[in-house]
């Protein structure tokens, strides 16, 4: 008997456990939940894709900014009129614009000599600008002119450190001679530097020069001397003698130069010009090779080149205080017709433009 009532309980308890499934299972199914299958994951409720975007247009790269122009350099004459801008002249203004000479790389000599005849001219209202450039021209006037001698032949020696243009300055040298209708003869006495007798045929071509040249190596006197010869036999007017670059500190390579014109005086009776190249940008550095230069061979002249940069030359009057030497020729560019006779009061309003 007791086991029959025990079999009765565990099912009814069983009953009652499938009932209770089978109401939960009901319930899912009244919801919308599908049961997964064994085994399987449940796949993911399909969806209608919503309407793509149109595609946007690409936006336009911005604009670079444009170059911003670099400062325009105050000149020389602004700031010498923005010392006196205002207010009286004192010592204080006076030491300043001996400064900005030195600066501009006119030498401590020759600026203090000009501000000091600048200071003795100077009243209230005096444009100080026009009073340095009136000095300037002063201090640079006299004979610039370059000695020929008419109806004889006329030699002109060039000299110069290495790079400062005195190769490119003769060829702009004679092509200048020969628009004035002179036969010109170049002398190629620079038998150091590879290429320098080529280089300076080319200009010769340029110039409608005749030119005298030999290997490279060869004594540059001797080359010299054979160039005055081939001139009076060609009924040349002048002969422009180039000579090897080389730095003023070489003692030896000087008075090599000494002995080239010595051979020129004694081929041709004398050397009328003894012209100086100098670099415009090259400093005070400048009256070092002066000097130099003027005791090996005393010069007659200047010749100052690149004058068409940013430099405005001020070491010419510096050159010009330390040994008196004047500037007859300046070189404006690169082309063959850059080369000008010097004009004090140009070269004066140059320096103090702006």
């Amino acid at each position: 008997m007791e086991i029959f009532l025990i079999a009765v309980a565990v099912g009814a308890l069983f009953g009652l456990i499938l009932a209770l499934v089978a109401r939960s299972r009901a319930r899912q199914r009244e919801a919308g939940v599908a049961k997964p299958e064994r085994g399987l994951r449940a796949r993911p409720i399909p969806t209608r894709p919503e309407p793509a975007a149109p595609p946007r247009k690409p936006a336009a790269p911005p604009r670079p900014a444009p170059p911003r122009a670099p400062p325009r350099a105050e000149g020389l004459g602004v700031r010498i009129r923005a010392l006196f801008a205002g207010k009286r002249a004192t010592d204080e203004e006076w030491v300043r614009l001996e400064d900005l000479l030195v600066r501009a790389d006119v030498g401590p000599g020759a600026s203090a000599r000009l501000v000091q005849r600048v200071r003795e001219r100077y009243e209230d209202g005096s444009d100080p600008a026009v009073l340095m450039a009136e000095e300037v021209a002063s201090a640079l006037g006299g004979d610039s002119t370059l000695h020929l001698i008419p109806g004889e032949l006329t030699v002109i020696m060039v000299v110069g450190v290495n790079g400062a243009g005195k190769t490119t300055t003769i060829g702009k040298l004679a092509a200048y001679l020969t628009g004035q209708g002179l036969r010109v003869g170049l002398a190629n006495s620079d038998t150091f530097r590879a290429a320098a007798g080529e280089q300076l045929t080319v200009w010769a071509g340029r110039a409608g020069a005749h030119i005298v040249t030999q290997t490279r190596g060869a004594d540059p006197g001797a080359v010299a001397f054979d160039a005055v010869g081939s001139a009076k036999a060609r009924g040349d007017d002048v002969l422009i003698v180039d000579t090897a670059g080389r730095l003023h500190t070489r003692q030896p390579l000087m008075a090599e130069l000494a002995k080239v014109k010595r051979v020129l005086e004694k081929a041709a009776g004398d050397v009328q010009e003894v012209l100086l190249v100098i670099d415009a940008t090259t400093g005070q550095n400048g009256i070092a090779q002066a000097r130099e230069f003027t005791n090996s061979v005393p010069l007659t002249g200047v010749a100052l080149t690149k004058l068409d940069g940013t430099a405005k030359g001020g070491i010419v009057l510096a050159v010009r205080d330390e040994i008196g030497v004047p500037v007859k020729l300046v070189g404006l560019g690169e082309g063959l017709h850059d080369l000008q006779p010097f004009d004090p009061e140009a070269f004066a309003d140059n320096l103090l433009a702006g």
